[in-house]
């Protein structure tokens, strides 16, 4: 079988910096990817490109690639990376000037078309400041066919930038759909970078924390079987439940649809290998829908944000006042939009004065800058000689900022460009997937029947039981919660998972899911399942005013809730 080794090095704008060396230096590569983009940094770009209209793309990529350029050439590795953003074509020149003045030889290509803010109007998209297609993995494979070295993308799906060199290198037609999926399954485990070697990871004391985190590579195979690694002598681990964490990572049920192929995450099969290696097995494929994502990033107008903080006795009481007093000022021009956080984080009998506080976080936002500025934060500040005893404020008053509204819509593949343009300055245009099928109502009904002759109950947080992770996709968070895979009754303890963690059980222990739309999935050969809410994040992180806008620690707010479980199920 012959295998491909593909790394990665970035898994959002902001990662660490020093990753792209790292991983060429660490050990021999093929391929090295790196993911930078997201719903909000599709937004950050696109004000960029509004200020700008040169820029748009990563500028960070292009900082790394100045170190790691002629490195990247003399051993040989291919760099697949989306952070072209909103303007690829102008990355890839970029690159060209950055290799021409360090006089690197060096083809690179671009895929576009993803891109349709020029169409936004004539689709309905009003007031759109981005529109971006997901696009899939073919324009890819297409450019590294064509002799590119490097490959700058717009906004393909994460999982592409894995599957397009699997597609170039064995040759992978449209209808194969089994190593299709295993390399859209490889691609997702490795497109966040270290959250697949124990990074946000529930069961971060058993993974070597006293060094950085290593990121992490696949040594994909010809027949789609692959197995997740590390480079040696790197920080954290890679076992079958830091990978399980990233494969129930922001996605909903068990069909996982993508442009050119909608992989079963039902079938997955894991496997320890070895010392930090997790080969990744069994996994089946159907048609990809014939529609893909379109993602709309729009202003939505001006927010600000006062915190104050209430210290000591009589906490609901001061509460209540200043939210009267706040309310009497703002009477002339109300915000069109105010929230109200009260985070208990005082204690009884407190020994210092942050023990004693809680925070009381006044959210607004308005379309216009000067409601939601300074006539907001001022009129919290004047309050300061005549409100609760003890007040005051985590900042000064300020203005307010401008904040987007997320949201998804779909659109026929077959009304969107998919264009490479190769190094030598040829388009080939990328056919739409000859083969699709519309995805079937997926069973949330997932539960099974309690097992019987558990014994006694004990009340314990179900964290003891389960590990989980979470995340966003606009509105909408994500929850997987999962039997680790050392438990020494896993079956059983899954078993009692699945009849027990019902819609209704999520609301009771989530209370801001109460009202929301609560589906739960299950993955059984994972022993997991996967919450989806619907709602939670309003329209996106961008806008949302939850402490938590983009719900990276829901799941493990959902682990400290305190059930009661059978005892013997506790490893």
């Amino acid at each position: 079988m012959r295998t491909i080794r593909i790394g990665n090095c970035s898994g959002f704008y902001g990662d660490r910096f020093s990753a792209m060396a790292e991983m060429l230096d660490g050990g021999p590569l093929d391929y090295l990817t790196g993911d930078y983009l997201a719903e909000l940094t599709m937004l950050i770009l696109g004000r960029d490109r509004r200020k700008d209209p040169s820029l748009g793309y990563a500028k960070t990529f292009l900082r790394q690639l100045a170190d790691c350029l002629a490195p990247a050439r003399r051993r040989g590795v291919r760099i697949v990376t989306n952070a072209g953003g909103l303007n690829p074509a102008g990355l890839a020149r970029a690159v060209r000037a950055l290799a021409a003045q360090q006089g690197v030889e060096v083809a690179v290509a671009h895929v576009e078309g993803d891109d349709l803010i020029g169409r936004a109007e004539a689709h309905g998209w009003r007031g759109a400041l981005t529109a971006n297609a997901y696009l899939g993995a073919f324009g890819i494979a297409r450019a590294l066919e064509a002799g590119a070295d490097i490959v700058v993308t717009g906004r393909v799906t994460d999982a592409s930038l894995t599957l397009g060199p699997a597609i170039a290198e064995f040759g992978w037609g449209r209808t194969d759909f089994d190593r299709l999926a295993a390399g859209v399954v490889a691609g997702h485990v490795l497109e966040c970078g270290t959250q697949a070697t124990g990074g946000n990871f529930s069961g971060f004391a058993t993974v070597d924390t006293t060094r950085p985190l290593g990121f992490p590579l696949a040594e994909v195979g010809d027949d789609g079987t692959a197995v997740v690694t590390k480079h040696p002598g790197t920080g954290g681990a890679v076992t079958v439940d830091t990978v399980t964490a990233q494969l129930v990572y922001e996605v909903a049920g068990p069909l996982y649809a993508n442009p050119d192929v909608t992989a079963r995450l039902d079938t997955v099969e894991l496997e320890q290998a070895g010392p930090d290696r997790v080969r990744i097995t069994a996994v089946r494929g159907a048609a990809p829908p014939p529609t893909t994502k379109i993602a709309l990033n729009s202003a939505g107008g001006w927010r600000n944000t006062v915190e104050f903080v209430l210290t000591g006795l009589d906490i609901e009481e001061k509460d209540a006042w200043v939210r009267r007093q706040m309310t009497q000022a703002l009477a002339a021009r109300p915000p069109a939009e105010i929230v109200w956080d009260l985070a208990r984080t005082d204690h009884a009998d407190p020994a210092t004065e942050s023990t004693a506080s809680a925070v009381l976080r006044c959210h607004v936002k308005d379309p216009d800058p000067a409601v939601a500025g300074r006539a907001f934060s001022s009129a919290a500040v004047e309050l300061a000689l005549a409100s609760y005893p003890g007040f005051h404020v985590t900042a000064p008053p300020g203005a307010g900022t401008p904040f987007g509204i997320y949201r998804a819509v779909y659109l026929d593949q077959e009304l969107v460009p998919h264009v490479v343009v190769g190094p030598d300055g040829t388009a080939l245009d990328i056919a739409p997937p000859p083969v699709t099928a519309d995805l079937p109502e997926e069973t949330v009904d997932a539960f099974g029947r309690t097992p019987e002759g558990l014994g006694s109950e004990v009340a314990v947080p179900l964290g003891r039981l389960v590990f989980a992770r979470s995340g966003d996709k606009g509105g909408t968070a994500n929850v997987g919660v999962w039997i680790p895979a050392g438990h020494p009754r896993r079956a059983e303890a899954y078993a009692w998972l699945r009849a027990w963690l019902t819609p209704d059980a999520v609301a009771r222990l989530l209370p801001e899911a109460a009202g929301l739309g609560v589906d739960v999935h299950a993955l059984p050969d994972l022993c997991a399942m996967n919450i989806v809410i619907d709602g939670l994040l309003g329209d996106g992180v961008a806008s949302s005013t939850r402490f938590d806008p983009q719900a990276k620690a829901v799941g493990e707010w959902l682990r400290a809730r305190v059930v009661t479980l059978p005892e013997e199920l506790l490893a």
